[in-house]
């Protein structure tokens, strides 16, 4: 088994039914093939940097999952088949594989969100007693180096 991930812009102007339609598709097609999803994360709608079948909206999802080439075939036929789908990128991936190393990363990836959480949350209350004591007076102000100035001489043109 192989590790893949599929990131999909489909039309903005979907209802969440619909997506989560799309998405359901899609487990359904990896796990009847026996594979498995490691995760899948929406994204939401963005604004697309170009035009895309005249939409300038898009909303992104992704999917990460182990399986064989078959499955991946599979994918992309029924997302040149669906008009709702806009662009879409299957990229072979490097990790894990196998059933239980998904499960560790998935489990690793949680221990490492629910660490960050803890921590952003002390680093809120840090940036609030920052806040005090700035308003306060307490804090030093910032002194910022004085800058260099140069010359017409010093300056080089591209014609010399």
């Amino acid at each position: 088994m192989q590790r893949y991930e599929v990131i999909v812009i489909v039309l903005a102007n979907l209802n969440d039914e619909d997506i989560t339609a799309l998405i359901e598709r899609n487990q359904t097609i990896i796990t009847d093939r026996k594979g498995v999803i490691a995760k899948i994360d929406k994204w939401g709608k963005r604004h697309l940097a170009y035009e895309i079948k005249k939409q300038k909206d898009g909303y992104y999802f992704l999917i990460d999952f182990a399986g064989n080439g078959s499955i991946v075939a599979e994918i992309e036929r029924n997302y040149k088949i669906d008009d709702r789908i806009l662009k879409f990128i299957t990229v072979k991936k490097e990790g894990a594989s196998t059933r239980e190393g998904i499960e560790q990363e998935i489990a690793a990836a949680e221990a490492k969100r629910t660490q960050a959480r803890v921590e952003g949350d002390t680093a809120t209350e840090g940036r609030v007693i920052h806040q005090i004591e700035k308003a306060s007076g307490e804090a030093k102000p910032f002194i910022s180096s004085p800058k260099k100035t140069y010359n017409k001489e010093e300056i080089s043109t591209k014609g010399e």
